[in-house]
């Protein structure tokens, strides 16, 4: 079994799953007592998230890029950045360690493809919905059609994630407004949703809407025990 380095915190919230996933996963293949080999660091997300709102993509590169080669000095045989939006500098990352990556939009492409679903929602951080480097390389490396929200719609996604779900507040109000947007791009032929935030999927899945939703974050954590199996 190889050594799982998790880049973390992006936000805390959601890296609890990761792990929690991850050692399930490789229990249930194991049995007995076993769990994953994991090597954590968790990064301050409110830095992040201010060079984020600044656009100091470079900035933020620099950070992770750090982090990567300490998991890699620690030992880590494989890495995954736990969050969407950061796979923004996964290829800065990848320039400076030596380990492969387990790409969060890859994992997604790979769970949508037995479906047979071609047309999908996205719903993430405005960086996630907005820029190409994750629908981009959905619908250039893996032929997907992609849908975002209408841009009203995608500041309340994103206001939600910041204001609420990173910070532990799952409101039945923002509930139902997720709701409603994926039912809009619905109607505008998405066959299913990828919840393209590590977050999101505390407050929608598939028993809150009327479509197949693509968890990222257990998709994800899913390819990187299997990868650390293999």
């Amino acid at each position: 079994m190889k050594t799982i380095g998790l880049l973390g915190g992006m936000s805390w919230e959601s890296t609890v799953p990761y792990y929690q996933e991850i050692n399930r996963l490789v229990n249930e293949r194991l049995g007995g007592h076993h769990s994953a080999k994991i090597i954590l660091h968790s990064v301050d997300f409110d830095e992040i998230v201010q060079l984020q709102h600044a656009g100091d993509w470079d900035a933020m590169a620099e950070i992770l890029a750090d982090v990567a080669e300490s998991l890699q000095r620690a030992g880590a045989q494989l890495l995954v950045i736990c969050t969407n939006t950061m796979h923004k500098v996964a290829p800065q990352i990848q320039q400076r360690v030596e380990l492969p990556l387990v790409h969060i939009a890859d994992a997604t492409a790979e769970a949508i493809k037995p479906s047979g679903i071609k047309t999908v929602g996205l719903l993430g951080t405005r960086f996630t919905m907005e820029q190409d480097f994750y629908k981009g390389r959905l619908e250039d490396r893996h032929d997907l059609t992609v849908i975002v929200p209408e841009q009203a719609d995608r500041e309340i996604v994103h206001r939600v994630i910041y204001d609420e779900l990173c910070q532990g507040k799952v409101l039945d109000a923002s509930r139902d407004e997720y709701r409603r947007i994926v039912a809009s791009i619905v109607d505008r032929g998405a066959q299913g949703v990828i919840l393209g935030c590590s977050e999101i999927g505390l407050l929608i899945g598939d028993r809150t809407v009327s479509v197949p939703t693509f968890d990222t974050t257990a998709i994800h954590a899913r390819a990187a025990a299997e990868y650390a199996l293999a």
